[in-house]
Parts: C-alpha cells; sequence; structure tokens
C-alpha cells in the first residue's frame, strides 16, 4: 500500500531537524517523506494540523504483550493497535511471557511474529535462565538473535553475584542491563506504599528503602564492573538523589519512570481499588514532584507506559490478591500533560531518550526519510472501551475525559488517525 498525504501547517518538534519549533507543511509520498516547506500544494489526503505538534513517533522502553504463551492478556495484534493509539511506532517488549525470551530460538519467534505491524518490535532477553535469578541467560546469543536489552522484567536480581557477572557479561559486547530495584527481602509481600495510607488502611507496606537498597547496590557494581546500568521504573525521590549523584561523578546510569508515577500517589488506594494496583507502588505526594522534577531536570532519561495487562478475573477481586499493573499505552500523553510536561520535553523523554538508551536510529523528519512520526496537542477525548484497543480494561482511566490526544501515528508504509 502506497501512504500518500499532506500534514498540513503542524508545529514540528524535532530538535534534530532546521524545521525544530516552525510551523511546516510536510508530504508523504510512499511512506517517504518527500518535502517540507511552509507551503505546499497537494491534491490528495490533508490533515489539517493547525496548532497540533508533530515529532518522531514515539518509543515505549516497558511494554508487556503477552504473547506468546499469555495472549488472553494481550497479542501482538491488539498491543500494537494500543500503542499506535498511543502514538507509539516502537515497544521493547519485556520477556515475562511464557515460555520467558530467554533463549535466541525466543528472540527470533517475537520477532518473526511480530513483523507487518504499523508499530516495531524490539524483544528484551532475559538476564537468567528462565528468570530464575540463578544461572545467567545465553545473552550474547540473544543479541546475535535480535534483543536489544536484558532484564528479569518484573522480578528483580536479588543475587548481588549474578548482577555482577551479568553487568560483566554484557560489557564484552556493549549491551544493557536493565535493573528492576527491589529489595524482596525488604518489600515481602507487602501490596501498597509504607507511609501513612498503609497504616489508615491496615495493609502492610513497601518502604522506599526497598528501591533505594537495591539502586545503590547496583550504581555500586556497575562503577566496580565500569559497566552501564539502567533503573527501570523509579519511584522514590532518594532513589533520584542517589542517580542525580552518581551521574555527577560519572557513573554510566539512565533511568526511566512509568507515567503514571507522575501524576498518581498513594492517597488514590483509600477505596481500595485494585486499578491503581501497581509496582512499584504508588508512592507520596512528596515523591510525585521529586519524579517530575527529576524528569524536567535531566535526571530521570526516559518515560515509559509500563503497559501490562491483566484480564478481569485478576483485578475484579479483593485488592489484597489482585495482581499488580495497569493498561497504559493509550494514557501516557494525558498523564504527561497532566505532569505538566511541555511539548518538547515529551519528545525528548518519549521519542528521542529511549532509543538512545537502547542504541537504536532515531527517527529523523527530514526529506528523503522514512515516514515515523506522530502527531499530537492538548485536545480533551473520552476514553472508553469502544476506543481501547487492548485486549484488558485494567485501568483507572476509563471513562474519563483525558487532555492529551494523538490524531496521528505514522510507520512503516502504514498510517493512524483518530477521530
Amino acid at each position: 500500500m502506497s501512504l500518500n498525504l499532506l500534514i498540513k501547517s503542524c508545529t514540528l518538534v524535532d530538535p534534530n531537524s532546521p524545521f525544530h519549533l516552525k510551523e511546516v507543511d510536510i508530504l508523504i509520498e510512499g511512506g517517504k517523506i518527500a518535502q517540507i516547506s511552509s507551503e505546499i500544494d497537494f491534491k490528495g489526503e490533508i490533515i489539517e494540523a493547525k496548532n497540533k505538534f508533530l515529532a518522531p513517533g514515539f518509543f515505549d522502553m516497558n511494554a508487556s504483550l503477552g504473547e506468546p504463551g499469555l495472549e488472553t492478556k494481550e497479542d501482538f495484534e491488539t498491543g500494537t493497535k494500543a500503542a499506535m493509539a498511543g502514538g507509539f511506532t516502537g515497544l521493547a517488549v519485556m520477556p515475562h511471557n511464557h515460555p520467558t525470551t530467554d533463549s535466541k530460538s525466543q528472540v527470533a519467534f517475537i520477532i518473526n511474529k511480530a513483523k507487518g505491524h504499523l508499530v516495531d518490535i524490539y524483544p528484551y532477553g532475559t538476564i537468567s535462565q528462565k528468570r530464575e535469578g540463578k544461572d545467567l541467560s545465553e545473552m550474547y546469543d540473544m543479541t546475535q538473535s535480535g534483543a536489544i536489552a536484558f532484564t528479569d522484567g518484573n522480578k528483580p536480581v536479588q543475587d548481588a553475584g549474578l548482577m555482577e557477572r551479568a553487568l560483566l557479561y554484557a560489557k564484552g559486547f556493549e549491551g544493557l542491563i536493565l535493573s528492576y530495584p527491589e529489595d524482596q527481602s525488604i518489600a515481602g509481600k507487602a501490596k501498597m506504599n509504607e507511609g501513612v495510607m498503609s497504616t489508615l488502611l491496615g495493609m502492610k507496606g513497601i518502604p522506599n528503602l526497598a528501591e533505594e537498597l537495591m539502586v545503590l547496590r547496583d550504581l555500586y557494581l556497575a562503577d566496580y564492573t565500569e559497566s552501564k546500568v539502567h533503573f527501570s521504573t523509579i519511584s522514590t525521590a532518594h532513589a533520584v538523589e542517589l542517580i542525580k549523584a552518581a551521574k555527577k561523578k560519572g557513573t554510566k546510569v539512565t533511568c526511566d519512570v512509568a507515567a503514571h508515577h507522575l501524576v498518581l500517589s498513594e492517597e488514590v488506594l483509600a477505596d481500595f481499588d485494585s486499578h491503581y494496583k501497581v509496582k512499584p507502588p504508588l508512592r507520596t505526594k512528596k515523591d510525585v514532584a521529586a519524579l517530575v522534577k527529576g524528569v524536567k531536570e535531566g535526571v530521570i532519561d526516559a518515560i515509559v507506559s509500563q503497559h501490562q495487562p491483566e484480564e478481569i478475573e485478576f483485578k475484579a477481586v479483593e485488592f489484597e490478591i489482585a495482581h499488580f499493573g495497569i493498561i497504559a499505552l493509550q494514557t501516557v500523553l494525558p498523564l504527561l500533560h497532566q505532569a505538566g510536561l511541555t511539548p518538547e520535553e515529551i519528545v525528548e523523554k518519549l521519542a528521542l531518550a529511549p532509543r538512545r538508551i537502547l542504541g537504536l536510529p532515531i527517527p529523523s523528519i527530514k526529506e528523503g526519510e522514512m515516514a515515523n512520526l506522530v502527531l499530537f496537542d492538548d485536545s480533551e477525548w473520552l476514553y472508553e472501551e469502544a476506543n481501547n484497543y487492548s485486549k484488558s480494561a485494567n485501568t483507572p482511566f476509563l471513562h474519563q475525559q483525558l487532555k492529551g490526544k494523538v490524531w496521528l501515528t505514522c510507520n512503516n508504509h502504514q498510517v493512524y488517525t483518530s477521530n
């Protein structure tokens, strides 16, 4: 299918383009950017984009899609539809499917099965075999098959010796280790943040210390091994301070935060709504403010969706036994608007930094380049079952009026447009 259209009077947000922050027309012919100019005459399909922002397509560093093995939660078809509706043209998928992505054949399966969509899918490989935290996986073999980095997903690596060996091994081929920082001996089986709300609700809490101890450990290990490390979904004010200090002294560290941690705090759990049950847990308003500040100051490099679909039977139960996680690909942009991020900050944290961290090519909005684009603004829209493209519905934002809308997503000669 040949993709031909004109995006008229959009404001370009791409610091790598000479047209950055200028209002331009962009002509796409045959899936490529054919012309960028202040005014273009075109007889075909025209997208009116006055006061809308056009940027390189967003990239999510933390999405769970279920397939293979957990297709009742999400599959590549529904996951990529939700992603393109959220403005994403690339997803890095977590390895906690079934079986886990811990071999080159599993990596190859995902890459081949996920071809042909508007959204590009990149698999992570596991750090340990079967995510059991005992023996290293065949990371180099998985790299050869197309794994872009390594993580045990939502299972933190508890064994410091294993993490040290993983960092050293990955360093040999310039691989990247993603650390999900939680000391399980301190977190235990608690279900929410430890603090005033957990005391009020009579529930065991996960203290900030569980995250911060692990951040400290892996920063030391990264220094010791002279390796790079990336922290997934940090959530506490002190974790931001630790990473800021480490960056200042030259540690090779990057980190990301989930969009919901920039807006929601533990108070929303007063009614025991399991749709707000996420891990790391929602923290205090002080932590939320520190995370937003960390994003704006550049301490936090990227923002992720932490999209984790769950069937209704795992959410429509008592808070104590409900699974962690929310679907989030379609709500990242509205949450970032709510958190007070500018269009330039959104593009840096959602489109540019994730690809930079993972060593992937950054789409360029230049004549002759393939069109890998998102068009968005701060319009309001109603999120409901009819326009929820995920297979699951575990989100607290359904039936809400959200501010921050994706109008067009374009990649791989395909285009998505919203009403």
